[in-house]
């Protein structure tokens, strides 16, 4: 994408980005649960601020900028999503859109799964409760 198709995905409102996601997982026989629990691995929000943050149709920008914590096991994410190498990415905003793409991608082909001790790609989890582990 360039710069400027960047810019207007920035201002589009994350709810319709999230409709996107979801319809990806599901589509791939996931659940929208699995989804929301990605993004609030990767990003801190509770399940409340998420849904709420939906509703009040949020930028991207705003959404990752308010993000509570993101969670800093992020940058071990690693792999190609839309020719993009997601390690690479240096401008930090469309890194943290590509990681939740990477993520996404990754559930919807069954390659993260619940663990009470790791959460994605194998990493340690945040809390136990929250977690999910690659199968490789």
């Amino acid at each position: 994408m360039a710069g400027s198709n960047w810019e207007r995905l920035y201002k589009m409102p994350f709810a319709k980005g999230y409709a996107g996601l979801v319809a990806k997982a599901e589509k791939k026989g996931r659940r929208k649960a699995e989804v929301d629990e990605v993004i609030r691995w990767l990003t801190g929000y509770s399940q409340g601020a998420l849904d709420a943050a939906i509703e009040r149709k949020t930028d991207f920008e705003t959404f990752f900028a308010d993000a509570p914590a993101m969670n800093p096991a992020r940058s071990l994410i690693t792999g190609t999503i839309c020719g993009d190498r997601v390690q690479d990415i240096e401008e930090p905003l469309k890194r943290e859109i590509r990681y939740l793409d990477k993520l996404i991608d990754e559930l919807a082909k069954g390659n993260l799964s619940r663990s009470a001790s790791f959460n994605v790609f194998g990493y340690p989890a945040r809390t136990p409760s929250r977690c999910c582990t690659a199968e490789k």
